[in-house]
């Protein structure tokens, strides 16, 4: 019975730590200033991800809106963007876009993501609409 809990204990510790390492992104997570100079290229599209009350209250110029949050999230980004172009993501702190890209990336897309968001971006003093 002992030598049975040890090595279930065992068991769940090796589990536990598989699941904790780190997953590898396929998108850039990057500073404001580069997400500034990565729209200034215009090859781009620009997505804000949060809901559309948090776009209306203030948003990056050229921006669309699409919240992550909602479940048509996927096949409406299809819809919205297209594969041939950058997609540069940003949400309010930088976590729903982290989410955003990760999804765009498994979809096909090649995503930058605004690593602060757009409290970093306001905080850093660039222009909002």
């Amino acid at each position: 019975m002992k030598y049975a809990v040890k090595l279930l204990l065992a068991m769940a510790v090796l589990t536990g730590c598989k699941q904790a390492q780190p997953v590898k992104s396929d998108f850039e997570s990057v500073s404001e200033d580069v997400f500034e100079s990565r729209i200034a290229e215009k090859n781009n599209q620009l997505l804000d991800v949060r809901t559309a009350e948090e776009f209306q209250g203030g948003h990056i110029r050229g921006a669309q809106n699409l919240d992550v949050l909602s479940p048509a999230f996927a096949a409406k980004a299809d819809s919205l963007l297209t594969k041939k172009q950058l997609v540069l993501v940003y949400c309010r702190s930088g976590k729903r876009s982290k989410k955003a890209a990760g999804i765009l990336v498994d979809k096909g897309y090649q995503v930058v993501e605004l690593d602060h968001g757009f409290n970093g971006w306001v905080s850093a003093g660039k222009p909002v609409e």
